[in-house]
């Protein structure tokens, strides 16, 4: 299996669903050697973990490598009176792993290669041709959905086009996305196998008394409610959207407060933006968080919403549910599709946005009762089924499964 990133190291939910797809498939038998393109502690002990090359996790970090950085793929710097660039760092370490990565199989007996997103595409590809195996591509997003359903970097669409037209199997994390390989790609609809993220509830952490947010805990008791987004700040997560449906809302609801965690591009755009709106003292900015913080602001809010312009699975509503919060959802993702006991919205529609939230903080009993009847359909997921579903497609194109 070929991924970018793991828990803790991750920076988005790629990661996450990796980890816990693996631990499931584990669970089934199967055998799983993960290949990161980076050294570091992971306390896992139902797969291998091995580092494709010897970079450390900064070298990765340092040089803009998230599955979700694209746009920095091949990026040309010119520099005066030159008429050629360079590459930058992602496209360093992308070359760095496929390299390590075909190493690595010819020494290694294996049935399949599992790869997750565009970043490890190629170097399943030059597997396929070293050792003549099948390849499994797993689609978490496309270069559309980064790019905020505009058609992002052309170097990146040239690999996912290549890379989805040659695998022996596709798995998209929801229809949503199954469709939009067929548009972009024009692949045939029946290479694609649909296999939802899910969420294990038995992973919720339990909650601390005492919540991180003191201010907003404080804000609570006196009649304010907050709405929550828990995500990255880039053009995919649609949060200029939210910002101008939180300013109708905050015209109606004075005591809305909207608090947004989470790093990006987008972080001082959206300060500024909310600044030009007006409402910059209902609106608070938390940066990136992890651990008792990142619990904390899901558990913190009134309402969880999810503006993406197009977002491929999004696990953060399911998080939201767990921690005790309902959601409010983009039509244009693929959490929508195994969650009804939500709101659900376009995300280019504004005032319906700002209806819907208003909606909600202003009946406390619509928040209860649609928490309730959500966290029923959250309880009913399990990565035993997506993983089962995976382990089906393996089937398919191995000689021999574990027993």
């Amino acid at each position: 299996m070929l991924g970018w990133e793991l828990p803790p190291h991750n920076s988005g939910g790629l990661g996450i669903a990796c980890y816990q797809l693996c631990k499931s498939l584990s669970r089934q038998g199967v055998d799983i050697e993960f290949v990161l393109p980076y050294q570091a502690e992971h306390d896992v002990d139902f797969m291998d973990i091995t580092a494709a090359h010897p970079g450390l996790l900064a070298d990765i970090t340092q040089a803009g490598g998230t599955a979700y950085e694209s746009y920095r793929f091949l990026l040309e710097k010119v520099k005066e009176g030159e008429s050629s660039g360079r590459w930058l760092g992602l496209h360093e370490q992308q070359q760095l792993y496929e390299d390590a990565v075909c190493r690595l199989a010819e020494e290694r007996e294996f049935d399949l290669v599992h790869a997750h997103d565009w970043l490890t595409f190629r170097a399943a590809l030059r597997v396929k041709e070293l050792r003549n195996c099948p390849i499994i591509l797993h689609v978490h997003s496309l270069e559309s959905d980064r790019a905020g359903a505009q058609p992002g970097n052309p170097f990146v669409r040239e690999i996912e086009g290549l890379a989805l037209t040659l695998a022996d199997q596709i798995i998209a994390v929801s229809e949503h996305t199954k469709q939009m390989i067929v548009q972009d790609y024009g692949i045939p609809a029946d290479r694609i196998r649909v296999v939802h993220n899910s969420i294990d509830p038995a992973s919720v952490e339990s909650l601390d008394p005492d919540n991180a947010y003191c201010y907003l805990e404080a804000m609570k008791k006196h009649g304010y409610r907050v709405v929550v987004n828990v995500g990255r700040l880039t053009i995919q997560k649609g949060l200029p959207n939210l910002l101008r449906a939180a300013q109708k809302v905050i015209s109606v609801e004075p005591k809305a407060l909207f608090l947004i965690v989470g790093s990006g591009e987008q972080y001082y755009e959206l300060i500024e933006l909310s600044a030009e709106l007006g409402i910059g003292s209902n609106v608070l900015f938390a940066d990136f968080q992890r651990g008792k913080n990142w619990r904390d602001a899901f558990a913190v809010g009134d309402l969880f919403v999810l503006p993406s312009v197009s977002e491929p699975f999004g696990l953060t509503p399911l998080e939201a549910i767990g921690y005790g919060t309902p959601a409010l959802i983009s039509k244009q993702s693929g959490v929508s599709e195994v969650i009804n006991n939500c709101l659900k919205v376009d995300y280019w529609d504004i005032d319906e946005m700002a209806n819907l939230i208003a909606a909600a903080v202003q009946n406390p009993a619509l928040c209860s009762e649609l928490h309730n009847r959500s966290r029923l359909e959250y309880e009913r997921l399990s990565w035993d089924q997506a993983s089962s579903k995976v382990r089906d497609l393996y089937s398919q194109h191995m000689v021999e499964v574990p027993a």
